[in-house]
């Protein structure tokens, strides 16, 4: 049995698969080259740099899992994967409380101006104090949209940690389920117009391109500081950099954009934006959890011949 790993991965993960498969690491590829690698493999393991596109997964005739350790798959092509009979599974907890932590990090940043006060004093050499006057997070509203794994991580630092009033909106969680975890449910117009922070923590998937957009921002108070680490295109980079430009909001915190990677955007020269790039997973112990973790999912598949952790119903393996 052969495995094709598309970028590194914790060394432990990658011993415990070295065990019982060939283990092949080629770094940078692009979708001919991949398209024209796959043939020879069992299992392919991406992150999200690497395009797993429908093309990719008909030429895998012998594929029966892709494996993406972390929690999007928003670079697979999951219908075409389902209709080919292969797994797709992910590992939706590794990294959750990395993501939540950061969430925070950037919470913090904006309203402190964090950044802006660093490279002022590191970079021009100026001791400034006067220009840089935050506010604090104790006793304000966070508006959190989204309300999974991650979400509620979120709303206990911020109830407990900071005193927040913490409002959510989510379609698919009860009102007993939000309050049980530090959170009052709310419809997403109310999150939007109560708000002091907003943090977004939903996939991207056609009922959320762009739901942060022109009509969201014109709802918001100018005091509002928006913060994405979840997927770059829920939030409309052009209606945001319209909104921040003109003080519809007061800032924003963006980790994730609609093309990655991003190195360029009319955002990076706002000086109320905190541009960084896709760090909200990138931690030491986030990387070992979802690298053991898909390791595990895959030896467990391959020994027991049904593959539990399958998020498109594939459970049994392509012969």
């Amino acid at each position: 049995m052969k495995i094709l790993l598309t970028d590194n991965i914790n060394a432990d993960a990658l011993n415990m698969l070295k065990k019982d498969f060939h283990v092949d690491l080629k770094l940078g590829l692009n979708e001919d080259q991949l398209t024209a690698l796959i043939p020879e493999y069992d299992v392919l393991i991406v992150r999200s740099s690497v395009k797993v596109t429908e093309r990719v997964i008909k030429a895998g005739k012998k594929l029966k899992i892709i494996g993406r350790p972390g929690v999007g798959v928003d670079n697979i092509d999951v219908k075409a994967a389902t209709s080919e009979g292969i797994a797709v599974i992910n590992t939706p907890l590794g990294n959750i409380n990395a993501v939540a932590e950061y969430t925070f990090a950037l919470m913090l940043s904006l309203s402190r101006q964090v950044p802006k006060a660093c490279s002022t004093l590191k970079e021009k050499k100026v001791w400034d104090r006067k220009s840089f006057l935050g506010v604090e997070l104790k006793e304000k509203t966070l508006g959190i949209i989204g309300f999974g794994n991650i979400g509620k991580i979120v709303a206990r630092i911020a109830k407990h940690g900071f005193m927040m009033d913490v409002i959510t909106s989510d379609p698919v969680i009860s009102e007993e389920d939000a309050l049980k975890h530090n959170a009052r449910l709310v419809s997403l117009d109310e999150v939007l117009h109560k708000s002091d922070f907003i943090t977004i923590h939903v996939p991207i998937n056609d009922k959320t391109k762009n739901m942060i957009s022109e009509h969201a921002f014109s709802k918001m108070k100018k005091s509002c500081r928006l913060i994405n680490a979840a997927r770059g295109g829920v939030v409309d980079e052009n209606a945001l950099y319209d909104a921040l430009k003109s003080g519809k909001i007061a800032g924003a915190a963006i980790d994730v954009w609609q093309t990655e990677p991003c190195t360029n955007s009319p955002l990076f020269e706002l000086d109320n934006v905190i541009a960084m790039p896709h760090l909200g997973g990138s931690t030491l112990e986030a990387q070992e959890n979802v690298a053991v973790d898909i390791a595990i999912h895959i030896l467990e598949a391959f020994r027991s011949g049904i593959m539990q952790y399958s998020l498109n119903g594939i459970k049994e393996l392509r012969e």
